[in-house]
Order: C-alpha cells, then structure tokens, then sequence
C-alpha cells in the first residue's frame, strides 16, 4: 500500500463529490481515509511524506491515504479552503471530515489515523 496521488475526478470518485454537495458532501469510502494537501516544494510537506508512505504500509488494510498537489488540482485547494500546507482532511466513515495542520512529527500523525479508525468503528 502507498499513498495513492488524486486528481479532481479521481476525488470525486473515491472521496467525495463536493461539486455537485459543496456545503453538504458525503464521505464515500468504506473504510477511514486521509487526504494530505501539499506541494512539491513545500519543505513541510517533504518531511510529512516518507512518514505517510510509512504509515500506508502499516496500516494498509484499515485506512486509504491519498495525497492532492494543490499546485496541479487548484479547484480542489479551494473548494476545502485549504491555505496552508501541508494540510490534512481526515475524513471518518459515517461522520463529518475535519482539517488539520498537517506539520506534524510520525506519533502524532499515528495518533490521529488510530483516533480516526477508532471513530469509525473500525
């Protein structure tokens, strides 16, 4: 398992569609998922990554980890509002998605994917 690159359709199709439910969208997935804003020359966000692909492995089979270039996916960057990267959708099945500054060391970012897992029910 990696942390899998999403473009606009590829978000509409495994996340949400915010398009057509901009203030009202539904979390698709049937297991948790992480969506990680970033850029490529974001220093932040290079740190954030190997510990994401780390954790992708780790937890392959419980939760979906996906990354959007705000650079190439711009519509998307605006639609969640997101103005500083990294930056971190959390989205839990059944429950609304949060956002968090995703500058945040290996333990942190595995206590918000257990915390995530754990409010789903999983």
């Amino acid at each position: 398992m990696k942390v899998i690159a999403l473009n606009k359709e590829s978000f509409i199709e495994k996340v949400a569609d915010f398009q057509s439910y901009p203030k009202e969208w539904a979390f698709k997935g049937s297991k948790p998922c992480i969506v990680d804003f970033y850029a490529p020359w974001c220093v932040y966000c290079k740190a954030l990554s190997p510990i994401l692909d780390q954790l992708a492995v780790e937890y392959k089979d419980r939760i979906d980890l996906y990354k959007v270039d705000v650079d190439q996916e711009a519509e998307l960057e605006a639609a969640f509002g997101i103005h500083t990267i990294p930056t971190l959708l959390l989205c839990p099945v059944g429950k609304a998605a949060t956002l968090t500054l995703g500058v945040l060391n290996k333990q942190q970012v595995r206590k918000l994917i257990d915390d995530l897992i754990a409010s789903s029910g999983q």
